[in-house]
């Protein structure tokens, strides 16, 4: 009996081919990794480096820092809590799973098509601005502050929240909420007793990883003056302070750690 793999030769095939692609787009991007491996380079980057040692440790920095951290935790939050409040809504309108008009023949399946298309088109438009360009705006509008960055994130994770809660709701087992709604049954009731046995871990793992990532999102936020850790890193890089810096990093790396351990807790909550 011949132990090669059957399907050898097609994956071949296919990596081929993704390396064919692949190429033009390194060569367009100008992707060059060894240039980073030049003697005149590795100084540089060994220098910036070495400039992260020692971290800071100041009184007077660390009540800088646990302020800057709790605006962030803050900022995060607040934008999270925002944008499910604006993602739920949605999630559960465009969610064929939970369309009473695709139950059978009847007048309003054009309608609710319709409507669930213009949910989309809201969610896509929110999702594609990226939170940077709200934050500018916001800044603009409510001047130097945390509000900038809480609205920016509200409206971005809201749109990229509600897309993902809508494809959680229709990935997952769709039958007991369609039984729902065969029998008479509301939204909210196949909903609560239909999809969310099913798709509670996923939501909210996914939701946990949003909070997470609203955190790093501070940061960039606030190099225009949103607030948070970001705001103290722009301040502590201007003035070329890398202990300053390296702190910061290390309690950046505390608060994704903080997320992983809350999203497993609560996984296994909701087991």
């Amino acid at each position: 009996m011949s132990n090669r793999d059957p399907a050898a030769r097609a994956r071949l095939g296919w990596t081929l081919v993704a390396l064919a692609l692949l190429w033009p787009l390194l060569v367009l991007a100008e992707f060059r990794p060894w240039a980073l491996f030049e003697p005149a380079n590795l100084r540089v980057m060994g220098g910036f480096l070495a400039g992260f040692l020692p971290p800071a440790s100041s009184p007077e920095f660390l009540g800088l820092l646990l302020r800057a951290t709790l605006e962030t935790i803050a900022i995060a939050t607040a934008g999270i809590a925002l944008a499910l409040w604006l993602a739920a809504p949605l999630a559960i309108l465009c969610a064929r799973a939970l369309a009473v008009s695709r139950i059978g023949p009847g007048p309003g399946r054009l309608g609710g098509e319709v409507v669930r298309a213009g949910g989309r088109a809201v969610l896509a438009f929110l999702r594609a601005i990226p939170e940077i360009v709200w934050a500018l705006m916001f800044v603009r509008v409510l001047g130097l502050g945390p509000a900038a960055g809480v609205l920016a994130l509200a409206i971005t994770y809201g749109g990229m929240l509600g897309k993902v809660y809508t494809e959680i709701l229709e990935s997952t087992d769709t039958r007991p909420a369609r039984a729902i709604l065969e029998a008479g049954g509301g939204r909210f009731a196949a909903l609560a007793y239909g999809l969310l046995p099913n798709a509670a871990q996923e939501l909210t793992s996914y939701t946990v990883y949003r909070w997470e990532c609203a955190v790093r999102a501070s940061v960039i936020m606030g190099f225009v003056g949103a607030g948070g850790l970001g705001q103290l890193m722009d301040q502590s890089m201007r003035m070329l302070n890398g202990g300053e810096a390296s702190t910061i990093l290390l309690v950046f790396l505390a608060l994704v750690l903080f997320a992983d351990a809350l999203s497993a807790t609560l996984r296994r909550a909701l087991a």
